[in-house]
């Protein structure tokens, strides 16, 4: 898959949640999703979903699960508590290139999922949380219903973005002994 086949969500990264109004003078709380909560305030414009402007914050200070703040585009408690929920994106191109031996989840999406062999037996479609950790879910090469595998160093020992694929071993196959 080619990055220009990539939805506008794959070029993002999640980064905040609304979680409602603050106070009565407008201002709102946002569950941050960084190492550094306060950076919610460097990125600029924070993105919806579909890419276009969701919330700009024009001030910020530290609160148990993030940011409360003030926004540019909220001016009263009800402003801010109707986007309680919204999540908020930057694309990706703002953030720094990883190391070495690091890489954004969202560069995995589109990789070539290779069984151990170094067969292709998929790409890995979406990187979900259902709360439980990272999942990788994987659209078969042969075609059907895509399959989730937990994102684990045990599951998916060998990741190379830069080459385009991951190593990923169902949990059937974590553990069995090495042939011969």
């Amino acid at each position: 898959m080619a990055m220009s086949e990539h939805s506008v969500t794959d070029r993002l990264i999640l980064v905040g949640q609304v979680a409602g109004g603050f106070g009565v003078r407008g201002e709102v709380r946002v569950t941050a999703y960084t190492a550094d909560p306060l950076a919610l305030t460097a990125y600029g414009p924070l993105l919806r979903a579909d890419g276009s402007p969701g919330l700009t914050l024009t001030s910020a200070r530290p609160d148990k699960t993030g940011v409360v703040g003030r926004a540019r585009e909220i001016e009263t408690k009800e402003q801010a508590d109707a986007l309680r929920g919204l999540k908020l994106y930057v694309p990706r191109d703002r953030f720094p290139e990883p190391e070495d031996d690091e890489f954004y989840l969202t560069d995995l999406i589109g990789l070539e999922a290779r069984d151990g062999d170094d067969a292709v037996i998929g790409r890995v479609k979406s990187v979900q949380n259902f709360g439980a950790g990272d999942m990788l879910e994987i659209a078969p090469a042969s075609g059907g219903a895509t399959w989730y595998l937990p994102f684990t160093r045990e599951t998916a020992p060998d990741v190379r973005p830069g080459e385009g694929w991951l190593r990923v071993l169902r949990p059937a196959e974590v553990g069995e002994p090495e042939p011969g």
